[in-house]
């Protein structure tokens, strides 16, 4: 056996290997990254975007986000994640928000979501709610420029436990404070969230002349994110603090007093109280293992239902009172049955997921390295339970984070999964989706770091599909509702964490799914307690019906699931994701076994995991486009990026600018008649000069490492 001074050794051997190895992928040699009119990555003419104005803004019809001149039209909102803070650049100026938001039309996004806000607005603030001048001017504009540009807003009523308070530089941006406690338990929070909105939407803007809650592209605001009671007190543990502080203590005995005539009355619910709790004395504890069972847990979740619904309903009245008319949202994560019975009364559900989150960029942080369709995409089915059928849904953030190998997969697995379930928008979380450069001296812009997905050539890629299958419409919305009964009036169980159990959720692949209030009947309706039934029981009622066929049956037996439009496949076992539609295929994998047929094209021998995807741009059939682009990513890190351990789990150093790109390839074969030709596309839109040509069937093994550098692009012309 080695020593453990040996096995240090060895250690650090492979490790140098390995950052040798890392160091043979090849830098992107791009620096500008805005792409000009007509490129092959301009989605402006096949995704334009309408004036915003009284006329035409984004309403509620049906259940659905939709345009006010044509409610009868779904809209899907791609959605750009404006989360600025001085470490990413802040609010950019004038000319800069131009031709930011320039490129945002060019990449295919229409909506945007303000996130921390107040946050730099308050930056170096010596006094409370006293904003900075020029960042409040550059806000104002920015949001101008938007709305000029058919991009239609989402903004959180406050993202900030710091709020308006000043004095809080160092932590105003980590999940650090009481506030949003505060504002659904004292009187005194509700009126900070009170004058923050009078504040930041109720000032007018000098560039539209409308303040922000009176002008049409707003379209939802979320009124505190992440702000409900549970998730808040799981964060205060996380910071070493109580499960539950003080002041939700002494409001819970207040609420069991107006529910219960003494201790005695209280004891006999609970199954007994301790020696020292005292009902009358409002001596009564907390729950101790909030991951267990406890009749205390019934309790508390009514209590923090009526709380959070309450604190709705105040808030809601008070954007309404300052002549707000557009959607409102509350409570965007956490997938439990207790913060859902919280939802039920919001126009619109929202909800936070994500793949191998990551907390921090401190040497030491680890992920799992794991893939998302190897645990069967439950990232996604998890926010799909929240979903009540019948209102918008709203994915306000995601990732599958950076340094994760396998993130590719968001790029795929999201788009299609949130378009065949019928969502409303999407949003990939980040400090920007864009960067109209590499090289901006701001620490979270001098290399690629989780959430700056802007920098990252992988993610970027994801975002461009996104855009053609969700935004387009690409992939179609199921045609199967599937209804999780909820009775609202029915007592909670014991468990306070408690969330659909996997066996329901795993029923999203046969169609759409969403709770509803009530104990729908129907076939495609689960039973009101479904608890303990496997999937076979919840699943017979549809197949007796032939909502879910024999053949999606029988694969689904082998492992392989398919939706009911044909379009959508997920083989966990083998990490692959297939889309097959008529302008576009794609496919993400960990390895192809033999080649994928996806409608004219194959796909066979790729040399490592990978997102592949033809799309056509040009209207026609993808058999018949004249114009088709390839996107086409593996991974990429930072040059110098270094890990504590081969499984890359570890981080150690970020590394540095430029980004490296893993080498892949595969065999790609395109059905089709005519002269063709391969180019690739930089991450600029720049088309190079072609790397293949010839004549019918395209035939040919595309490597992402292109003559003109590394890339995720290429474009197909037929002449």
């Amino acid at each position: 056996m080695l020593s453990r001074r040996a096995r240090i050794a060895l250690v650090s051997m492979l490790l140098s290997i390995q950052g040798v190895w890392a160091q043979d992928w090849p830098a992107l040699r791009e620096t500008s990254l805005e792409i000009d009119a007509g490129s092959p990555l301009d989605f402006s003419v096949i995704l334009p975007n309408g004036a915003i104005d009284a006329q035409r803004h984004l309403t509620l019809a049906d259940g659905r986000f939709a345009f006010s001149d044509t409610p009868g039209v779904s809209a899907s909102l791609h959605c750009a994640s404006l989360a600025w803070s001085p470490a990413s650049g802040g609010f950019p100026d004038h000319a800069s928000a131009d031709r930011y938001v320039t490129q945002l039309v060019r990449h295919g996004y229409n909506l945007a979501r303000f996130h921390y806000v107040e946050a730099a607005l308050m930056l170096g603030s010596s006094a409370d709610f006293a904003f900075d001048p020029e960042t409040l001017d550059r806000f104002h504009y920015l949001l101008a420029a938007l709305k000029r540009a058919g991009i239609s807003w989402v903004m959180d009523g406050l993202t900030s436990n710091r709020g308006g308070l000043a004095g809080y530089d160092d932590d105003r941006g980590d999940v650090v404070g009481p506030l949003k406690q505060e504002i659904l338990l004292s009187a005194e929070g509700m009126a900070h969230w009170r004058r923050l909105q009078d504040l930041i939407l109720g000032t007018v803007n000098p560039y539209t002349g409308l303040a922000p809650i009176a002008d049409p592209a707003l379209a939802l605001v979320v009124l505190v994110n992440e702000g409900a009671l549970e998730f808040d007190g799981i964060v205060a543990e996380g910071r070493g603090e109580p499960a539950y502080s003080e002041l939700v203590r002494s409001r819970f005995n207040a609420f069991l007093r107006s529910r219960y005539v003494d201790s005695a009355a209280l004891a006999a619910a609970w199954g007994g109280l301790g020696p020292d709790e005292s009902l009358e004395a409002g001596t009564i504890a907390m729950p101790t293992n909030r991951w267990g069972r406890d009749p205390r847990f019934v309790d508390l979740q009514l209590f923090f239902t009526q709380v959070e619904q309450a604190g709705t309903q105040t808030m809601s009245a008070h954007l309404r009172a300052m002549g707000y008319h557009g959607a409102i949202s509350n409570y965007n994560n956490w997938p439990t049955l207790q913060i859902s019975r919280s939802r039920a009364g919001l126009d619109v559900v929202t909800m936070n997921t994500y793949f191998d989150w990551v907390g921090g960029y401190q040497p030491g942080t680890r992920i799992e390295q794991g893939s998302s369709i190897s645990r069967e995409l439950d990232y996604l089915r998890l926010a799909a339970s929240t979903r009540f059928l019948g209102k918008p849904f709203v994915l306000t953030e995601y990732d599958h984070l950076f340094w994760n190998r396998h993130r590719y997969e968001a790029g795929l697995a999201v788009p299609a999964f949130a378009a065949f379930q019928g969502w409303d928008a999407i949003c990939r979380h980040g400090h920007g989706p864009l960067i109209l450069r590499y090289g901006e001296d701001f620490p979270h812009k001098r290399q690629m770091l989780p959430y700056a997905i802007a920098l990252d050539p992988v993610a970027r890629a994801g975002e461009t599909l996104a855009a053609l299958l969700f935004r387009r419409g690409d992939v179609k919305a199921s045609g199967v509702q599937i209804a999780f009964p909820l009775d609202l009036a029915a007592r909670p169980g014991p468990a306070i964490n408690q969330r659909e159990p996997e066996a329901a959720t795993a029923l999203s692949i046969f169609g759409a799914i969403g709770l509803t209030g009530n104990a729908d009947r129907a076939a495609t309706a689960l039973p009101v307690s479904r608890d303990g039934l496997g999937m076979d029981a919840l699943a017979a009622p549809m197949l007796a019906a032939g909502l879910i066929s024999d053949s999606q049956w029988a694969l689904a037996g082998r492992g392989i699931y398919r939706s009911d439009t044909g379009e959508l496949t997920v083989v966990p076992g083998a990490a692959l994701i297939e889309v097959e539609t008529p302008r576009t295929v794609a496919a993400a994998f960990s390895r192809l076994d033999q080649p994928l047929q996806l409608g004219p094209v194959t796909i066979a021998d790729p040399s490592g995991p990978s997102l592949v995807a033809l799309s056509a741009l040009d209207g026609a059939l993808l058999g018949q486009s004249r114009r088709i682009l390839v996107i086409f990513a593996s991974d990429a890190h930072n040059t110098d990026m270094r890990f504590a351990d081969l499984g890359e789990r570890e981080i150690v150093d970020f590394g540095r600018l430029p980004v490296r790109v893993r080498p892949a390839s595969l065999s790609l074969q395109l059905a089709g008649e005519g002269m063709w030709t391969l180019s690739p596309v930089g991450l600029d839109g720049v088309v190079h000069p072609p790397v293949g040509a010839g004549e019918g069937a395209l035939v040919w093994r595309l490597d992402n490492i292109a003559p003109s550098g590394p890339t995720t692009y290429f474009v197909i012309e037929r002449g």
